[in-house]
């Protein structure tokens, strides 16, 4: 294994998997919020926060944990400004006391925080405005949920970086990712030193996944799975990764380890894994190896994409997890490229319309179509180069679903927002 390989991928890892608290959009939104509150040194007497159309999209349908059932960026933002907890980032809302939601809920409706719309910003960007008395504090994130570009308390600008020099060093670490070398390193490195996060997100995403099996959330699409099919490997495969998600849209205060910024790719690419290795009777190392497989395609995969899009994560997380099971049966480098080609020929239009309860669908239906390209795998058969996205090799064939849901889907992208803002508004003068 290439030393430099090695040290990128193990970099990647660490920058990824991430613990965060419920649907990483809401927590994003509290986070700025929590920071421009402190950035203040009061309580806010006004919020102005600002958001691109995707994280809109990823807010408007989940119950923001820890909030007592509230909904969207205005519960998100206010009670995040009622915490000052560090550096805890992501799981900030975890903070959150019984005080903070009774206040929250008091506040919501009275004017004390306005919501917009940000465009030319890209799809990842929140701006928050926090005033009290006469100071003032901004706040704004951008292109990652935790990455913090600018700011500023009155007149004293305290940060303002177009992008972090860790994005750019980011970049050209994945810059190094192919499914050759990902399957090298997870064959042969030296995983001690990055073991942790293996083992946190194996045991955290599995205690979501079971909280949703043994609770109703949502639609209970996991619930729903397990009742009303056989329930063998590939139904727990399929009804785990979905009750996970269940859990998490549903507002379950329980943190999970994300993968691309996302808690739902994060479950998908780990909790499939998970349960075919607790079938087959494989120990800690060999899953953890097939953890490192399943991660490293997924970000691969997502790296063409970008963070936020028309196209739905749990493809490419999906796709990895089949991957990781297809090693774990003995797979081939070959067999391992045909079940990711395999599954993005099958499940690659797959749109995302905000995160929400059918988020636990579309990561069952992804992982359904994992497993199928899994067993086609090892049966020897895969789709045609030359057919529709698929190309004659693995890595082009990634890099084609790249530009579908990054160039292809942005009109997509825009008209889904359109559709739900215009549904918000209808809502709105309905109750007025």
């Amino acid at each position: 294994m290439n030393r430099e390989v090695e040290t990128a991928y193990k970099k990647i890892l660490r920058y990824e998997l991430v613990p965060a608290f419920g649907c990483t959009e809401p927590g994003a939104v509290a986070y700025a919020a929590s920071k421009a509150r402190t950035l203040l040194g009061k309580f806010p007497e006004h919020l102005d926060v600002i958001c691109s159309g995707n994280v809109i999209k990823n807010v408007k349908g989940v119950v923001v944990p820890n909030s007592g059932g509230l909904h969207g960026i205005e519960a998100a933002a206010v009670l995040g400004s009622m915490l000052d907890c560090g550096d805890s980032e992501l799981e900030v809302l975890s903070c959150a006391g019984e005080e903070d939601r009774q206040r929250t809920k008091e506040l919501l409706g009275t004017g004390s925080c306005s919501c917009g719309l940000e465009l030319g910003e890209g799809n990842m960007y929140i701006r928050v405005l926090a005033a009290g008395g006469n100071d003032e504090a901004e706040v704004r994130i951008k292109e990652r949920h935790t990455n913090v570009i600018y700011m500023r308390k009155n007149d004293d600008v305290l940060l303002d970086i177009s992008s972090g020099d860790d994005q750019s060093d980011m970049e050209r670490s994945k810059a190094l990712l192919n499914v050759a070398d990902i399957l090298d390193f997870a064959e042969t490195a030296d995983y001690r030193d990055i073991e942790e996060l293996l083992r946190d997100q194996a045991e955290l995403n599995m205690a979501v996944a079971e909280e949703g099996i043994r609770k109703v959330y949502g639609a209970a699409v996991g619930r729903t799975l397990l009742e009303n099919n056989e329930n063998d490997i590939k139904t727990r495969a399929k009804a785990y990764a979905a009750a996970a998600s269940d859990a998490r849209m549903g507002g379950c205060a329980f943190p999970v380890v994300v993968n691309s910024c996302s808690g739902n790719q994060g479950i998908t690419t780990s909790i499939p894994v998970v349960l075919y290795a607790r079938e087959l009777g494989i120990g800690k190392d060999r899953l953890y190896r097939a953890l490192l497989l399943s991660n490293l395609i997924a970000v691969h995969i997502k790296r063409h994409i970008g963070v936020l899009s028309a196209f739905c994560g749990a493809v490419s997380a999906g796709c990895a997890s089949g991957a990781a099971i297809t090693y774990l049966y003995g797979g081939t480098y070959q067999q391992i490229c045909h079940t990711i080609v395999n599954t993005l020929a099958n499940v690659g239009g797959i749109v995302c319309d905000g995160a929400k309860a059918s988020c636990a669908a579309k990561i069952a239906s992804s992982v359904d179509a994992a497993l199928l390209a899994h067993d086609m795998a090892m049966a020897g058969s895969r789709f045609a180069g030359g057919e529709g996205i698929v190309a004659e090799d693995v890595e082009k064939t990634i890099e084609n679903i790249g530009i579908v849901g990054k160039d292809g889907m942005k009109e997509t992208d825009i008209t889904i927002l359109k559709l739900m803002l215009e549904d918000e508004n209808r809502k709105r003068r309905k109750d007025n």
